[in-house]
This record gives C-alpha cells, sequence and structure tokens, in this order.
C-alpha cells in the first residue's frame, strides 16, 4: 500500500461511522470557530490601535518634550516645589499670561528647540505650539467651537478624502475631521474637499481676527485626538496673530517637538540618539514607544479569549482519542490481516494519524470558514451601529496567515491526539487479531 493508498483509505475509514466522526469533528469546530473569531478580533483591534497612533506618529518621527526631574518623578511626596524659571506648557495667551494645559509639565523654549537641531542623528525639529481659534464658518452656515490637532501636520493622515497637508507651501491648509462635516453644512467628506472655511480667534490684547484656510482633506477622528489639522502655513499664520501684542518678557514656549530621524534608522540607532537626547535633558517617544502599553493589553485580552479556545480544542483531543480507540477496537481483524498481507507497523500508524489528522482538518477548515462567513458581514453591521463612533475600527479581520495558523496548529494537535490509538494498532499481533472476535 502506498503513500496515495494510504491517505485514500484513511479518509474512508474516518467517514465509515459518520455519526461519531461528526460528534468529534464538532467538538473541533467550536475551538477553531473561537479561535479563528478571537484571533481576527485581535488583528482588527490591533490594526486599529496602530493606526489611531499612526496618526500622531511615525516610524521616523520622535515626539519630544522636557524629561520630568529624575528625582521629583520618584518622590511620590505629591506636588514638587516651584520653579520660577522653568517654562510652562501653554496653550496659548492672554493678558494673564500662557494658559497651562491639563497634565502639562515644563514646556520646550526656543533655545531648547536650537539645542535639538544640534543633537547628532536629528534631520529636522518641528516645534509644536498650541493655537487657540475661538470659532469655524463655512459659507454663513452659522460659527461654531473648534480645537486644533497640533501634531496633524507632521503626522501621517488617516484619510476619508483628499490629500494630506503640504508643509512646503504658503497656502493656509486643514484637515477636518469627519465630525465636523454635518454642522458645517458639507453633505459628506469629498464636498468638503477644495472648499474655503474661516477661523476666528483673539490675539494676547483680545482683538478679534478672521483668517481663511482651505480644506485639503477630511480626516477620520482618532481615539488619541480630535480635531482640525493645519499645516505649517495655517499655524504660523494663527500663532502670530494669537502672540500679537505679547510682552516681550513672556517666553514663547511650545508643548512639544518632533523630531525627524533617518527612515532606515536601526533600533539600535534610534536608541543612541534617545540617550543623546535625555543626555540634553529630554524625553523621547518613538511610535513603538507610543504603542506599547495599547497593544500589551490587546495581546491580553486576545491571549484570554485563546485560551478558552485553545481548552475547547484539548477537550476536542480527547474525543479523537476516543473515536480513533474504538475505530482500532471494531477493525481488530482487519489491522491483523492488513499485517498479515505485509503492512508494516509504521504504515499502519500512519495510517491512523492521517485519520486523526483529516478529522482535525475538518473541524478547523469548517470552524474558519464559518468564522468568516459569519464574521464578515457581522464586521460591516457592526461598524455602521454599535462601533459607529469609532470610524476606521474594522473590529473583525481575518489574515489570511492566521486562519491558516489556526488550522495547522488543530490539524498537529489532532496528530498528537491520534498518535496513542496509531500506536495500539501498529502494534498489533496479527495472529491475535485475526482470531479477534
Amino acid at each position: 500500500m502506498n503513500a496515495r493508498d494510504i491517505v485514500g483509505t484513511a479518509i474512508q475509514s474516518t467517514l465509515r461511522s459518520k455519526l461519531r466522526t461528526t460528534l468529534t469533528v464538532i467538538a473541533i469546530f467550536i475551538g477553531a470557530f473561537t479561535l479563528t473569531t478571537t484571533s481576527a478580533i485581535g488583528t482588527g483591534v490591533s490594526d486599529y490601535i496602530t493606526a489611531q497612533v499612526g496618526a500622531i506618529g511615525s516610524a521616523d518621527v520622535l515626539t519630544v518634550s522636557k524629561a520630568a526631574d529624575g528625582e521629583a518623578a520618584t518622590e511620590g511626596d505629591g506636588p514638587q516645589p516651584y520653579d520660577p524659571d522653568a517654562a510652562s506648557a501653554g496653550a496659548g495667551g492672554g493678558p494673564s499670561g500662557p494658559v497651562a494645559l491639563p497634565g502639562a509639565g515644563a514646556a520646550l523654549t526656543p533655545d531648547d528647540v536650537a539645542v535639538l537641531r544640534d543633537i547628532d542623528g536629528v534631520l529636522a525639529v518641528t516645534p509644536l505650539a498650541q493655537v487657540s481659534p475661538d470659532w469655524i464658518e463655512f459659507a454663513d452656515n452659522g460659527r461654531f467651537q473648534v480645537s486644533v490637532n497640533i501634531a496633524a501636520g507632521v503626522s501621517p493622515a488617516d484619510l476619508a478624502a483628499g490629500s494630506a497637508l503640504d508643509n512646503a507651501t504658503d497656502e493656509s491648509q486643514i484637515l477636518l475631521p469627519t465630525s465636523y462635516l454635518e454642522n458645517l453644512g458639507f453633505d459628506d467628506a469629498d464636498a468638503a474637499v477644495g472648499e474655503t472655511v474661516t477661523f476666528g480667534l483673539t490675539d494676547y490684547l483680545g482683538e478679534a481676527h478672521e483668517v481663511t484656510a482651505t480644506v485639503v482633506g477630511v480626516q477620520n477622528e482618532s481615539l488619541l485626538g480630535s480635531g482640525v489639522g493645519l499645516n505649517s502655513a495655517m499655524a504660523d499664520e494663527l500663532e502670530t496673530i494669537t502672540d500679537t501684542g505679547k510682552p516681550d518678557n513672556i517666553a514663547t514656549t511650545y508643548i512639544s517637538a518632533t523630531v525627524q530621524i533617518a527612515e532606515d534608522s536601526t533600533p539600535e540607532q534610534i536608541t543612541e540618539i534617545k540617550e543623546r537626547l535625555a543626555d540634553e535633558g529630554f524625553s523621547a517617544q518613538t511610535l513603538e514607544d507610543q504603542l506599547g502599553s495599547f497593544q500589551l493589553v490587546i495581546n491580553g485580552i486576545v491571549g484570554v479569549l485563546n485560551a478558552f479556545a485553545v481548552i475547547a480544542l484539548l477537550a476536542a483531543g480527547f474525543g479523537i482519542v476516543n473515536t480513533l480507540l474504538m475505530s482500532v477496537q471494531e477493525r481488530t481483524r482487519e489491522i491483523g490481516l492488513m499485517k498479515a498481507m505485509g503492512m508494516s507497523g509504521g504504515r499502519v500508524f500512519a495510517l491512523f494519524s492521517i485519520e486523526a489528522v483529516f478529522i482535525g482538518f475538518l473541524g478547523s477548515a469548517l470552524g474558519a470558514v464559518v468564522s468568516i462567513g459569519i464574521g464578515i458581514p457581522l464586521s460591516s453591521v457592526l461598524s455602521q451601529t454599535v462601533l459607529s463612533g469609532l470610524p476606521g475600527l474594522d473590529i473583525l479581520q481575518y489574515a489570511p496567515a492566521s486562519v491558516i495558523t489556526v488550522i495547522l496548529v488543530v490539524m498537529a494537535l489532532a496528530f498528537v491526539a491520534g498518535t496513542l490509538p496509531a500506536r495500539r494498532a501498529a502494534r498489533q499481533n496479527p495472529i491475535d487479531a485475526l482470531r479477534y472476535e
């Protein structure tokens, strides 16, 4: 009996006892279905988190701020002594001076920006100043409150329509969040692209100003911050107006800065640059640093869900053992006849092992197919209903590699489960087996 005959015989033998095989396949199906679904959830959520974090950084960009004082950070004794010489992270100006951002620490000064530009490995530095327009309006449809995403101009955008901001142009450009469209009077994202909107803001002395900008794109809402994105020209114009009339003794400060490094930087080179920044009193984070804590939580949740699927698969493994042990007992004389005709113990072992693997394949493939068949339309429905507040989230994403991995893992588990019955069949004495009643 050659390999092809062994495989064919194994499949026929598996289908001989349809009820017993069906029950075993159902047990495997439950575990494979659960494992495929949880894997898809993990992929969908991870991709969404990656996209959200990617909206505030990219692989070749470091987000830099003033490092907290090491001693103060570890004391844990409440507020630290006030340092009048330390700049405060401001969110705009007014007659009373800069307004501190909630949770903001020491801000960057122009001198700090100059130091950043001189650090080895730094290609470009973009300081981020907080500007706060009072309102936004389109075509006399009414004025609405507006917030600004200060990092949008230096970060990749998750666009619903249009194009990214151009920081090389002198034209004032903005990215509108999708949540602004209806109130401003746009029918959809495409309708907003190319239109001109008006911003109102107040300078340091309280005088009102109006500024216009072109909508070049519409950006999906982000979990990590929403608001209108500004290109460099628009940000500079708003900052200039905001600082009009500011006394000379009020220092210019920045909330943070983005530092451009070589796109092909190795992890070791990035670590060296971060160490140089730390030596100068700065704290730097890469996209991977920002993503790490989110990814850890997601991996933990998916890991727990996968654990339940594995438990179901282990239970199914015992079902495979029971099914094949009964099959060996029922086919004792058949096994004896095969060995008497010259079939080796290794081929008998292979015959029953293939039966186990085939059962595992049936259950896992069926579980994966049903999971995909249910998950794809379900994900679409959820994104338009329950999860409509999280644009861009496709909760169930079936990566081909993950689905194939699940099937192979289940087949491997089935093979291990079938080892005991296969060994018992391979060790049968042909004379005793032929006498078996």
